[in-house]
């Protein structure tokens, strides 16, 4: 990039997010996505962008896996107009709709004048056959690096490291990924870092597009936010029931988000002119006083706080305890700051939030993603005992009288190979000693599909080895998790 390129580059990565029903998306156009994508390729390190319409939305509300991915995901996009109608409602609109469809193409021609290599993975194999032929006669000097239509099977018996390992040799700088969402976002999350691509996005049915396998709606119905009801037009046995309850629950959830912040903006009118308070204290960690209202305009005035905080990460509490109101802006600020600071190995830690503050956090599935406790001695130490990062989450037991192997804090994809080595060693220890292999879960907050596929994998492992493994004490927001899979009682049996 160049040096005159570099300001609105800076101004992107600071955008706060608006959060909408639980997706904090990002307030970036077309061409600052594009940017944005020059800028991660450069890097050379892994990222991955999300495309959430809807249904995406609507699926982030029940699942908390989703909302995981979301919170990690270096980019999430507006793929639907409802949404970008949704933001306007809010009070921070979105610049505009960023479709798959649409972005694939403006994405493949820049790759075609910069040199960039594009890997597709996922469809069939013969709309990737199709597609390639069209790209080839439409960007004759756009390098395809590979691609690869594993088979249809669920994710967790799918050879990844196969798939990964075909990616790298191919050294692509885009992959594209069309396995249908959640899956893709769930693979892309979970396995991003393993492919080692600059940037990772998953498509959808975008592939179909390309290919001119599937139609698109007119531009009329693309313009008026009618692009679903084309599709139910086309596929109404498959779609017409999801798409009905997706606007049931996503007009319900808009309608409740907007009336809770028209009410609330009402009655704290009389807060405007309250300031936000840092000040650093003598443990090391900086603390932050929000004010009784904190919406766009509080986040807007205070831009230079947040970006001090992201140029010189340290340890952030926010004290809101006073807060009376707080809009879908202010909430994206919290998932930007968190991330921000998690990938410096800081905690981000929110602190005696009040019952109107909690209530409008729990709306958005908030408090399933970030740490919040009652009180500064609680803050003081998550702190002290967890200095950030997601660490190696399980320990063995090793006295005369041996536990079960401990499972603990986060069994998510950058950790979990260090925890299945663990985890197999003792296994095969309780076969050599003819007794059953207990995992205890109690001490786990949270499983990505890594850690459920690892779980999946020891089963099997056992009956191979003639081991009982027996997971216990599965927390609630573990057992969630699980259950999107299907695998409760697989792992579980009827004791769950």
């Amino acid at each position: 990039m160049s040096t005159t390129e570099s300001p609105p580059e800076h101004k992107i990565k600071q955008a706060t997010p608006i959060v909408i029903l639980s997706v904090p998306f990002d307030m970036v156009t077309t061409s600052q996505t594009l940017a944005l994508v020059e800028q991660m390729i450069a890097s050379r390190r892994p990222h991955y962008l999300i495309m959430a319409d809807v249904d995406f939305a609507v699926r982030a509300m029940r699942d908390v896996e989703v909302r995981r991915i979301l919170l990690e995901a270096h980019l999430i996009l507006s793929d639907g107009m409802p949404l970008v109608w949704a933001s306007r409602w809010l009070g921070n609109p979105l610049p505009e709709r960023i479709a798959a469809p649409d972005l694939v193409p403006t994405l493949l021609r820049a790759a075609e004048e910069k040199g960039w290599r594009v890997f597709f993975l996922g469809a069939k194999d013969e709309t990737l056959v199709r597609a390639k032929e069209k790209l080839h006669a439409q960007h004759p000097r756009l390098q395809i690096a590979g691609h690869l239509s594993p088979p249809a099977v669920p994710l967790q018996e799918m050879d990844h490291a196969g798939i990964c390992r075909a990616i790298r040799d191919a050294k692509p700088d885009i992959l594209l990924v069309a396995f249908g969402s959640p899956a893709q976002e769930k693979w892309v999350n979970t396995r991003y870092r393993a492919a080692g691509v600059p940037v990772s996005i998953g498509v959808g049915d975008a592939m179909d597009f390309v290919a001119g396998v599937s139609p698109r709606a007119p531009m009329w119905m693309q313009q008026a936010g009618l692009e679903w009801l084309f599709r139910v037009i086309r596929e109404p046995q498959r779609l017409f029931r999801r798409y009905l309850l997706d606007l049931w629950v996503f007009g319900w959830g808009i309608l409740g988000q907007w009336w809770r912040l028209q009410v609330r903006r009402r009655r704290v009118a009389k807060y405007r002119r309250l300031m936000v308070v840092a000040e650093k204290t003598e443990s090391g960690f900086e603390m932050v006083r929000i004010p009784p209202r904190f919406d766009a305009a509080v986040v807007r005035e205070n831009e230079w706080l947040w970006k001090c905080f992201a140029t010189a990460p340290v340890h952030l509490l926010f004290d809101m305890t006073h807060v009376q109101f707080i809009d879908s802006t202010g909430i994206g600020l919290l998932i930007r700051l968190h991330k921000t600071l998690t990938a410096s190995n800081c905690r981000f830690v929110l602190v005696s939030p009040s019952t109107i503050a909690q209530q409008s956090l729990e709306r958005v599935r908030v408090p399933d993603l970030l740490a919040i406790v009652p009180s500064l001695a609680a803050a003081k130490d998550i702190i002290a005992g967890r200095p950030g990062g997601v660490q190696a989450a399980a320990t063995l037991d090793l006295s005369s009288t041996p536990k079960p192997l401990m499972w603990h804090g986060e069994i998510v994809a950058s950790n979990v190979q260090a925890v299945q080595h663990l985890s197999e060693s003792y296994l095969e220890s309780c076969a050599s000693e003819m007794k059953p292999c207990v995992i205890d879960l109690a001490g786990v907050s949270f499983v990505s599909s890594a850690g459920v596929g690892l779980m999946g994998r020891l089963k099997k492992l056992g009956r191979l080895r003639g081991v009982e493994v027996a997971f216990i004490n599965p927390q609630p927001n573990v057992l969630k998790v699980i259950q999107t899979f299907r695998l409760d009682k697989l792992l579980f049996g009827e004791n769950v």
